[in-house]
């Protein structure tokens, strides 16, 4: 399969995710995860890494089959335990300045045929055991990045009518096109798209609004901000001084919603991928920050249990915007994979928030975070509200409505 992709954009593809996504910094260390299909891309990232002057390079590899294996033959007890050691390492290896890669490329319906109770118990284990490691991404004490590989079975759900290479192929083109290695200079053309989202930081954190009033069909939704928050995108500085990209691509602009001031109702407009299970047209009434009503019209049980997971998972832990002409968006495809698909489309995610989102975002504490009504969870899921017929409104602090979003684009 590696042999259908365009090798050039490939390797621009492992080039930008070491000088702008994680940008590795000299005598640094880096972990991977990855699927095992992605073996050819990683190696590629590998070989630029340590031309960068990296220290060791570590990557842990993912196998589709070997998971499936787990769900069906696996004794009962096993959907309880997760891998403490090796998240326990993981933090470890953050507290001590290891970078973070993530390659994302598996199939996003990959357990939709197991037992939902199995992959929800399998899931709510590990995501208790990932804590040592997720609140050092979620603190961003660390530089870290996202990226993604056409792996064959994720090509097939996108694309189900085109033969497998065909597949693999044209997803690969979307996932170039995306990421901005198509140009003759993606470094520069990162630098320029950078820009370009700061600039809509630093109007959206020179407004300070309150809170943001969205309208459209089934959706009329108050979110109300934290307090001290704080508006990201794009380039951002880690806790440790080095300024990268998290997410390739990227098109969104971010902040800490209050997790208590969340009124109203919102419905889905893209289908949401978790953890294996398609869940599809999610509609929810929020009162006082607490979703108190959920349904959707496919996959409802796992979000019902997901909403379940713990005491926060019921309130917000981001807002975002991306507007509906975004490339992704423009794409016309439906990824069924959060890292595309929130960024093409506003979303708003449930659980953890990020503690970055703060004006005074180093070294918060818990409480300090909790007073400005951040959020805490386990869990941190994505799921899409924006399109074309949404608009949004920001509550300035003298209670005027100011305009965002008109018809999911930009006014300012």
């Amino acid at each position: 399969m590696e042999a259908i992709l365009d090798q050039n954009k490939l390797d621009k593809l492992a080039h930008l995710s070491i000088k702008r996504g994680v940008a590795l910094k000299r005598g640094q260390n880096l972990l991977i995860t990855a699927p095992i299909e992605s073996l050819p891309l990683v190696r590629k990232i590998c070989e630029h890494a340590y031309k960068e002057g990296a220290g060791i390079v570590t990557p842990l590899f993912s196998d589709s089959d070997i998971t499936l294996s787990r769900f069906k033959y696996a004794p009962n007890e096993s959907f309880d335990m997760a891998a403490n050691w090796l998240y326990n390492g993981m933090g470890e290896a953050f507290d001590n300045n290891t970078a973070r890669m993530a390659i994302a490329g598996d199939d996003p319906m990959l357990l939709a045929e197991m037992d939902p109770e199995k992959v929800s118990r399998a899931n709510k284990a590990n995501a208790v055991a990932y804590k040592p490691a997720r609140e050092r991404i979620t603190e961003f004490k660390i530089n870290w990045n996202i990226i993604s590989w056409p792996g064959k079975a994720w090509a097939k759900r996108v694309f189900p009518d085109l033969t497998k290479e065909e597949a693999v192929k044209k997803l690969g083109d979307a996932i170039f096109h995306a990421s901005r290695v198509s140009s003759e200079d993606p470094i520069a053309e990162w630098d320029t798209h950078n820009k370009n989202l700061r600039e809509k930081t630093d109007w959206l954190n020179s407004m300070n609004f309150s809170s943001l009033h969205y309208d459209g069909p089934g959706t009329s939704l108050e979110v109300g901000l934290a307090d001290d928050h704080e508006w990201m995108g794009g380039a951002s500085e880690a806790q440790n001084g080095i300024i990268c990209n998290p997410n390739i691509p990227s098109e969104e602009v971010f902040t800490t919603p209050h997790a208590h001031r969340v009124n109203g109702n919102v419905c889905s407009t893209k289908p949401l991928s978790y953890q294996g299970t398609l869940i599809e047209d999610i509609k929810v009434e929020f009162k006082d920050g607490k979703i108190v009503n959920a349904s959707s019209s496919k996959g409802e049980n796992v979000l019902l249990k997901v909403l379940d997971s713990d005491e926060g998972s019921r309130r917000l832990g981001e807002v975002a915007l991306v507007p509906n002409s975004s490339p992704i968006s423009q794409l016309g495809i439906t990824f069924y994979n959060t890292l595309f698909d929130e960024n093409a489309a506003s979303h708003i995610a449930l659980g953890q928030c990020y503690s970055k989102c703060f004006k005074s975002k180093k070294n918060l504490t818990p409480d300090e975070i909790k007073s400005r009504g951040g959020n805490s969870s386990m869990i941190h899921i994505d799921w899409m509200i924006g399109s074309g017929k949404i608009d949004v409104n920001g509550k300035d602090q003298n209670g005027n409505l100011i305009p965002i979003f008109k018809q999911g684009e930009w006014c300012n």
